[in-house]
């Protein structure tokens, strides 16, 4: 008896400690940003952990979104929008930019913001300014993938290096 009573509290704590590692919790971001030099503009797609970017929202804003629920408020779009102008910023050819927000997709625990920016007949330099959830979250992480001419380049902010300039 005493033998599985020992057996069992060995196992039951050797679990504990192997879902506390597994269940870590990672803080990253990605946005893909590609030039469509046919349509003369830069497409976004920012990935996003729902968790995350509701948990920043909700306490920026003082709200309660629900991200991907029933209850999720109808403007959400609005405050997204209005998060990421505050939060991540590009200038194109040393030129300040405002991106459209065209919209968002859940797909399981990400939400995908799709954006772009206009009118852009050449690309000789992307710099990118993107501090999206590091007030919430120290650990955040922000890669940027471009694609820019065929070229392909890549970002890692953070919360300390939170800028990147880059030349094509």
């Amino acid at each position: 008896m005493k033998k599985n009573i020992f057996l069992f509290v060995g196992i039951s704590l050797l679990t504990i400690s192997l879902l506390s590692f597994s269940i870590h919790k990672y803080y990253i971001s990605l946005t893909e940003i590609e030039y469509n030099s046919e349509n003369k503009s830069i497409e976004m797609i920012m990935n996003l952990f729902v968790d995350d970017i509701e948990s920043a929202l909700n306490k920026d804003y003082n709200l309660d979104l629900q991200l991907n629920t029933k209850k999720e408020l109808k403007d959400t779009n609005q405050y997204l929008t209005k998060y990421l102008n505050e939060h991540f910023k590009i200038l194109v050819n040393q030129k300040a930019y405002q991106y459209n927000f065209l919209g968002k997709e859940y797909d399981g625990d990400i939400v995908n913001c799709y954006l772009e920016i206009e009118n852009i007949n050449d690309v000789k330099s992307i710099e990118i300014e993107n501090n999206v959830l590091t007030q919430h979250f120290t650990e955040q992480q922000n890669l940027i993938k471009l694609k820019i001419k065929g070229e392909r380049k890549t970002l890692f902010l953070t919360k300390k290096n939170d800028k990147g300039l880059l030349n094509f």
